[in-house]
């Protein structure tokens, strides 16, 4: 007959030989079709605004204010939007953000002239907010250390394939039915997407089918969120703390400096290879997807490897900070395009330094490692504050220099600086990548 004890070893040994459960996964892709839905309702005005800037009787001045509305709420959103994040959790802050950016994205199309639509496109700007924060939090609960750069460009790639993949659909859509058409079924689909969030994710401990395996093995790198770990009250203090920390300044720097590299490509792309390199626009049709998807491969490829140089290394300011600094130098090599000739030259340049700032952008995979436990969402919230203040400059400082000069030549020696500061930032600024500690709040919000 078996003793008791050898009872318990065959169950310890049978709990340690078990197959872990991928629950994690199946959280992480809510994550990636979450994001693509987010870049592409805050993308799509750029579709529509051919036809829609006739049909509202817009200028192209008039249009550049309006493209600008979104940063500025989405900006001055994000602290408000982590204290939301830390105070109703993922679940709820997610849901209530994507039904409410869908929502907005559907008042779009039923804009009748500039001022309605200036409303909606700075409430898009509000809902979408809480996204990039949430993220960092549901990877930094659900996922242990030594995945989550991996996790973090997995969610991040939505941001560039969803704009390479869908744009064609998109212009089908005008083309077949009209801008009002597009915004309505755009919109539909992320109401839809927030139903299915609302069903299907939840914290890890409360998950169903994550089973013990899978728990341990993301308890011992860091991971699992409790319940107590949800909510802690609002401080001044904590803003004042986190913002007097090195490590927050150091990434949010960086994380500016490869945002201002999207924005480019987002805003001035088009126009620069209209302008300044005379290419015909079916030529731009096609060659405007492949720095795309050269970013969607930096991204991917940087993420592996910071988890790769991790495992192998146990080095986490190695694994963190050198993807990233090596592709914010890479981005560094948009001014090479200044210089080459021929159109395949600088596309295949401006493909280079867009694969390099997809490394580069991994900025949110050190949040879920410096974040206080409790403070996640108002972190994340300080971090994304700072590094969008980027869609806000550099549309604006470019566009400065393209009508003072008539040139591109110094909007992409800006670019390449900025880049260079990014790298420099996450070098000298940021320090090690360790928990921040902070005091405690009793139960009345006070510190401790």
């Amino acid at each position: 007959m078996k003793t008791e004890a050898t009872l318990a070893s065959s169950g310890a040994i049978s709990a340690a030989t078990t197959r872990r459960s991928r629950a994690r996964f199946a959280i992480l892709a809510l994550l990636a079709i979450g994001t693509v839905i987010n870049y592409l309702d805050r993308t799509v005005l750029g579709i529509a605004a051919p036809t829609l800037s006739k049909d509202l009787g817009l200028s192209a001045g008039v249009m550049g204010i309006v493209f600008s509305a979104f940063s500025w709420t989405y900006t001055l959103s994000q602290i408000p939007a982590g204290l939301m994040l830390d105070r109703l959790g993922a679940r709820k802050t997610y849901f209530l953000a994507v039904a409410s950016w869908s929502a907005f994205i559907i008042l779009n199309g039923l804009s009748g002239g500039l001022v309605s639509l200036m409303i909606y496109r700075l409430g898009l700007g509000v809902a979408e907010s809480p996204c990039f924060s949430a993220n960092s939090r549901v990877v930094g609960h659900w996922f242990p250390q030594r995945e989550r750069a991996r996790a973090t460009s997995i969610y991040q790639v939505g941001q560039y394939v969803g704009l390479a993949v869908f744009s064609p659909l998109l212009f089908w859509i005008i083309e077949a039915f009209g801008w009002r058409a597009m915004f309505v079924i755009v919109g539909a689909v992320g109401l839809a997407f927030a139903l299915v969030w609302w069903l299907r994710y939840h914290e890890p401990h409360e998950s169903r089918t994550m089973n013990d395996a899978e728990r341990d093995y993301i308890g011992a790198g860091g991971g699992l969120a409790q319940a107590a770990d949800a909510q802690r009250p609002f401080s001044w203090r904590d803003v004042r703390s986190l913002l007097g920390r090195r490590e927050i300044w150091g990434a949010a720097i960086g994380q500016f400096a490869g945002n201002s590299t999207v924005v480019f490509f987002l805003t001035w792309f088009p126009t620069y290879l209209v302008t300044e390199r005379h290419m015909a626009w079916l030529k731009i049709g096609f060659f405007a997807i492949l720095p795309f998807l050269g970013a969607s491969v930096g991204v991917l490829f940087g993420g592996w490897l910071s988890d790769r140089l991790l495992r192998s290394t146990g080095r986490i300011n190695l694994a963190r900070k050198l993807p990233i600094i090596s592709g914010l130098l890479l981005s560094s090599s948009i001014i090479a395009a200044i210089y080459v000739k021929s159109d395949v030259a600088v596309i295949a340049v401006l493909s280079l330094a867009f694969f390099g700032q997809g490394m580069g952008g991994l900025g949110w995979s050190i949040i879920p490692d410096i974040a206080p436990k409790r403070l996640m969402g108002l972190t994340g919230g300080i971090f994304n504050f700072t590094a969008n203040i980027a869609g806000i400059v550099t549309p604006i400082v470019i566009g400065a220099i393209v009508a003072l000069t008539g040139s591109f030549y110094w909007g992409l020696m800006f670019i390449g600086a900025v880049a260079v500061l990014g790298a420099a930032s996450y070098i000298f600024i940021l320090g090690d990548i360790k928990r921040i500690e902070l005091p405690e709040a009793d139960g009345a919000g006070k510190i401790a």
